[in-house]
């Protein structure tokens, strides 16, 4: 099987102030694409050369694991965005997270610190736990939320490579930015 780079929903200067043309360069056009080919190389001669990306997910280790999450979790930050998006939650979705956070500011809020405290390089998700309820979970580097049972939502990537060409060192304002540009409907269509 050979893995492939999928296209965006929108074009590379659709997310433009929140996130410019060229940040999308590097990070999709370099980074997420540089993990779909050493994904290919990796996978060759293994027991992982002809199965999907959730399987990679879920039973490989060391770079297998490391690219086929990568490009997983890319895809998934990806699709979340668009220029013009449904800016809250509905239905289902906004009963469970006001059923655990109160209410979606303070949904916000919770994730937004989630996102922001991350020592290092990973990511921030919104993830449904198998009992039916939300929870924000903090995963490192390439780790997978898959991987614990939980399934994922929405997820923010806090490498520096996601917003260090808009916002430099301030993680913070990117974070803020980053609800601007959430598409809910799509969220919504992951329960």
């Amino acid at each position: 099987m050979i893995h492939s780079l999928p296209n965006l929903p929108y074009e590379l200067n659709a997310l433009e102030p929140i996130i410019s043309r060229q940040t999308l360069e590097f990070h999709y056009g370099k980074h997420h694409q540089t993990y779909v080919n050493n994904l290919n190389q990796l996978i060759i001669g293994t027991r992982f050369e002809d199965v999907d990306l959730l399987t990679i997910i879920k039973e490989a280790d060391g770079g297998i694991f490391n690219n086929g999450a990568q490009v997983w979790n890319h895809t998934f930050y990806f699709e979340a965005f668009s220029p013009s998006p449904q800016k809250v939650p509905t239905g289902k979705l906004l009963q469970l997270i006001e059923a655990k956070y109160q209410t979606f500011e303070q949904f916000k809020d919770t994730f937004s610190q989630k996102a922001v405290t991350l020592f290092g390089s990973g990511w921030a998700w919104l993830v449904l736990t198998p009992n039916g309820e939300l929870d924000i979970v903090q995963t490192s580097n390439a780790a997978n939320p898959l991987r614990d049972g939980l399934k994922p939502l929405l997820t923010c990537d806090v490498w520096e490579h996601a917003y260090y060409l808009d916002y430099q060192n301030r993680r913070a304002e990117y974070v803020q930015r980053f609800w601007d540009i959430v598409d809910w409907k799509m969220v919504e269509s992951r329960l």
